[in-house]
């Protein structure tokens, strides 16, 4: 029998029985739990945990866990395992805690929560959570676990330089405007801050379109809230640019990793719309953002690093008390008795590290067609443009009327993103030198991308690097190779030369005065990249 006939005779049976049960991670959190005691703080936080856990298992805890021993609690589908293990340098307590899905059938919420204790450190926390399903789709709101916020409460707990919050943080002065831009800029920032904006028909000034206490209670410790009134949002527009910026009762969600000069839409934007919700539902704007803060706290983490992982504990306990007993001379049964134990659990580790590999095969193959798709997607739209402008001009009968650029550097980033996109965008080294350009003449450095954006892309399209030359843009401007200054730069992951400019005429160096425009054509988007403006550079031939 053929192995496709053979399928085709199983199938029936196959699909009447029960699906297979799949583990996902939900999300993961780190931090550091304060105190001037570190012992005591690390004590108070695993009573925290061990309370919260109590509530859940149906039944009490052993006394071995109260005073924060090894214990194994098994309660059908409600189980709690704790571990301690003590050295002369590290003192380490973790917790495994099962509890079953109240809506999905077999399905089973796993807590694994570690507190660390280091030699001259401050106590760690580590957190997973996990839900083991055999539904073909997780559809679930992820919710931080109780007992973060309830050691964040007793303790304190800090990511890197900054306390986490409990609470929404509400802006309410300039100067707060100017420290929540500090906060969002901050290479060292980690944790993914929300920022909720108020309409400006709000009766309350303070009184955003989600709930920011209830979002900040489910996503403490994977990302911080702001609230910001609608009379205060021209001051974060004029200081990140509009396309940057948050306002009319619309959320932002700002991830680790931005920038006055990040790319816009990297960063989230959600429109009100989304953010109020409909017969009784949570709002799509929050499932969103809750889910977002998940994502981001199990991408910007690794597992044995930031993260330790419960059976990794376990192991570290199987093989100290393997070596233990072999210090005190135990019967070999014992000792045989031990090795059984860890080989058993190994092999159970092993099969959840296959489920788990299999898990990531699978989002890996989603995310390389995702990239895939978009890129196709960006190639057609960059073909689609061009096509539509060249219709456009032949039905018109003359070029498509472009806005004049703006007379200050404060617009111009802005303006560029706006009128040019599609045909000529800008670096971040060229967004940077932006903000502090001393070339006065605003209006030519714009007139020169305008030029760029038309009749040097035109030329780049039809005829290639052969038809672009030393042109003449306008008197005293001309477009020219850039020889022995040319450079290289890293754009979206590639390597590009930035091998020609704009430039002015003189001799001068001085920058409000000497206009110069690198860029490079990059053929995939059929675009322009500004690689850096608008001062000569310099190099190692100048």
């Amino acid at each position: 029998m053929s192995r496709s006939v053979l399928w085709d005779a199983l199938s029936p049976i196959a699909a009447r029985l029960a699906k297979p049960v799949r583990e996902h991670e939900v999300m993961r959190i780190t931090a550091t739990i304060n105190g001037k005691n570190p012992t005591q703080s690390a004590e108070t936080a695993r009573h925290e945990v061990l309370r919260w856990a109590q509530k859940r298992v149906g039944g009490a805890l052993p006394g071995d866990a109260w005073v924060l021993q090894s214990f194994d609690y098994l309660s059908g589908g409600r189980n709690s395992i704790g571990i301690r293990i003590e050295t002369d340098v590290s003192d380490i307590w973790a917790l495994r805690a099962d509890d079953p899905d109240k809506d999905v059938p077999g399905g089973v919420w796993t807590n694994e929560v570690i507190v660390g204790l280091m030699q001259n450190q401050l106590p760690r926390l580590s957190v997973r959570q996990l839900v083991s399903t055999s539904e073909d789709e997780l559809n679930i709101v992820p919710a931080v676990p109780g007992f973060v916020q309830q050691v964040a409460d007793r303790c304190g707990l800090s990511s890197g330089q900054y306390e986490i919050a409990t609470k929404p943080w509400v802006i309410e002065t300039e100067d707060e405007v100017q420290n929540l831009v500090d906060l969002l800029t901050d290479p060292a920032r980690k944790l993914p801050v929300f920022v909720l904006t108020v309409p400006e028909d709000a009766a309350d000034r303070q009184r955003p379109l989600l709930d920011p206490t209830s979002l900040a209670r489910a996503i403490v410790g994977i990302g911080q809230v702001a609230v910001l009134p609608a009379d205060l949002t021209w001051s974060l527009t004029n200081r990140l640019g509009r396309l940057r910026s948050v306002f009319s009762g619309a959320a932002r969600a700002y991830l680790a990793g931005f920038s006055e000069d990040a790319n816009p839409y990297a960063h989230r934007l959600i429109l009100g719309e989304h953010l109020v919700g409909h017969s009784g539902s949570a709002p799509q704007g929050e499932r969103w953002i809750r889910a977002l803060a998940a994502t981001e706290g199990i991408k910007r983490s690794t597992l044995g690093r930031d993260v330790l992982t419960f059976a990794s504990i376990r192991q570290a306990s199987y093989a100290l008390n393997q070596t233990r007993l072999e210090k005190e001379g135990a019967s070999e049964s014992d000792r045989l008795a031990a090795a059984s134990t860890r080989i058993s659990d190994l092999e159970k580790q092993e099969e959840q590290t296959q489920a788990m590999l299999l898990y990531f095969h699978n989002e890996h193959s989603d995310a390389e067609e995702r990239a895939e798709t978009a890129e196709e997607q960006a190639r057609a739209s960059a073909f689609r443009i061009q096509q539509l402008t060249e219709e456009l001009e032949a039905l018109g009968g003359g070029a498509i009327v472009e806005q004049a650029p703006p007379s200050s550097w404060t617009d111009f980033c802005n303006w560029c993103d706006v009128q040019l996109a599609g045909r000529v965008v800008l670096s971040p080294q060229a967004r940077r030198n932006l903000k502090t350009a001393e070339f006065e003449d605003v209006a030519l450095a714009g007139r020169s991308l305008l030029w760029l954006a038309s009749s040097c892309r035109n030329k780049r399209i039809s005829g290639g690097e052969g038809s672009v030359g030393e042109e003449v843009i306008e008197s005293g401007i001309r477009n020219a190779h850039c020889g022995s200054d040319q450079f290289d730069i890293m754009w979206q992951g590639q390597r590009y030369t930035a091998d020609w400019h704009i430039k002015n005429g003189g001799n001068t160096r001085d920058p409000r005065r000497c206009m110069r425009i690198y860029y490079f054509w990059e053929s995939n988007t059929q675009q322009i990249v500004v690689a850096d403006m608008p001062n000569h550079r310099r190099t190692g031939a100048s």
